[in-house]
């Protein structure tokens, strides 16, 4: 328990402490996310914060992670050495797409072949249980760049990608630490002491942005995080922490980046676009054009995203592909209403 307090308080004070001057390095050197159309904000600010996140968890994490623990750890830090690689190039001179998905692709190998981050099982969804070797690799490289990515595309307003990673992580590293797995938990609320000093800046007025750096990363942890949170329920036996329907519930945990990836990408091929078309179909740019601020927007996606937690925890007892079911027509009737509703604000502004 101690290791993990200490790995949280390391982590925050290092990142909260090297922003300053990070900051002042990306003015000095014009490392700034320029406003735009599709920008959210209005002045120039400096979009290197991922590098102190991952200064901050790395360190925390190699200096109170106990040896004993450390096991296949080691590689899940060669991925994060590798994400950190892409979204710095990216952050400082923007990269092809098709570099970055292989650089993505690189360390989710390391991931499923080294240290053992994988789905064995489809646990009951469409009746398939056991699945072979190789459909094991091919879907959990698919999860893990699904999941970092989703994280990628959800930084978008002031708040919300550290905000929801804090969340996700606190609840994941709290049930790993009620299981035993410390080293994971170690991980997790090193992230979170990295995020929550981070959102001190990140808050509106924002002084600097976690860019590609910290959002890759982000995705990463919460990609190791679900999967091991899902394949761990194999073998737990009679455990107070166990869940009936634990991918579901994992899912739910992640709802917002994946249900508004998933949303964007249907809106997008439906109009014959490319999926990775930039536009503002994202659920953060809805609330944004209802007029909430940057940081109602995050509430309110904060609070749905807990909202989400809830119905699952509460519903576990229905079964996985139900439970997915509800969660997926809720989410979908959600974002349809927000989406109705500035509908009616435009035709109301043009009318006037």
């Amino acid at each position: 328990m101690y290791d993990i307090i200490l790995a949280f308080i390391t982590s925050f004070c290092l990142t909260y402490l090297a922003i300053p001057s990070i900051i002042n390095v990306a003015i000095k050197k014009n490392l700034v996310d320029e406003p735009g159309e599709r920008r959210s904000h209005k002045i120039s600010t400096p979009s290197l914060g991922g590098i102190a996140i991952f200064a901050g968890t790395l360190f925390s994490i190699i200096m109170w992670t106990p040896f004993t623990y450390f096991g296949e750890l080691q590689y899940i830090l060669c991925a994060f050495i590798i994400i950190f690689l892409i979204g710095a190039k990216d952050d400082i001179d923007p990269m092809p797409p098709s570099t970055k998905f292989f650089g993505e692709l690189f360390a989710a190998g390391i991931l499923v072949f080294r240290a053992k981050v994988k789905l064995t099982s489809l646990y009951g969804f469409f009746g398939i249980y056991e699945i072979s070797e190789a459909s094991s690799i091919i879907l959990s490289i698919f999860t893990i760049i699904v999941i970092i990515n989703a994280f990628n595309l959800i930084d978008g307003i002031n708040g919300l990608s550290g905000s929801l990673g804090v969340l996700i992580n606190a609840i994941l590293g709290t049930w790993f630490y009620l299981t035993g797995s410390i080293e994971i938990s170690i991980v997790a609320f090193s992230l979170c002491g990295a995020l929550i000093a981070f959102l001190k800046y990140n808050i509106t007025p924002a002084r600097i942005f976690m860019g590609d750096t910290g959002a890759l990363l982000l995705g990463l942890v919460s990609a190791i995080l679900a999967i091991k949170f899902i394949e761990m329920h194999n073998g737990l036996q009679n455990s107070p922490y166990t869940f009936a329907s634990a991918p579901s519930l994992a899912i739910a945990i992640l709802i917002l980046p994946l249900f508004d990836t998933l949303r964007v990408f249907i809106l997008r091929a439906i109009e014959g676009k490319s999926p990775f078309n930039p536009d503002r179909k994202h659920i953060h740019h809805i609330l944004i054009d209802l007029g909430l601020s940057h940081m109602q927007a995050t509430g309110v996606l904060f609070l749905t995203n807990i909202i989400f937690i809830i119905i699952a925890i509460s519903l576990q007892g229905v079964g996985n592909l139900m439970l997915l079911n509800i969660i997926l027509i809720l989410a979908w009737l959600l974002s349809y209403l927000a989406s109705v509703l500035v509908a009616k604000k435009k035709k109301m502004n043009l009318d006037q």
